[in-house]
């Protein structure tokens, strides 16, 4: 088993791609965990538990992002593009599984999971928080 040394965690997070894969981890459980809970306890419906599953996690990331990693007070000019960003990421993440389609299911996933963390924190890093 692997032992991580507090020192080692602590290197790793000077690294402003670690904390952002891990907030954007932290943001996907959130957004899994509330479409969850909305779907038993609420309503069934897919499209509103992930919209409400997608505005908490949203609504994290955002915060969080902007204070931990890219040093930023919270502002709606930022919030907007930060918004933007997301919504061309899930578009980009549709139109790559497409592209890949001939791919089984599981490559197409690994692909889009491995891409869009980069292309987002890359286009957040030169757009929405150059300001």
């Amino acid at each position: 088993m692997i032992q991580y040394s507090k020192e080692a965690i602590v290197k790793l997070t000077q690294y402003k791609i670690v904390r952002y894969a891990f907030i954007g981890g932290v943001s996907t459980f959130i957004h899994i965990f509330t479409a969850a809970l909305y779907i038993y306890f609420i309503n069934e419906s897919l499209l509103q538990s992930n919209i409400i599953g997608f505005l908490f996690a949203y609504s994290f990331s955002y915060t969080v992002q902007s204070h931990f990693v890219f040093e930023h007070k919270i502002s709606a000019k930022r919030a907007t593009k930060y918004f933007v960003v997301q919504l061309a990421s899930l578009l980009l993440a549709i139109a790559l599984s497409n592209l890949f389609e001939s791919y089984n299911v599981y490559i197409r996933t690994v692909i889009v999971v491995v891409l869009l963390p980069f292309i987002t924190y890359i286009t957040h890093k030169f757009w929405t928080f150059n300001t």
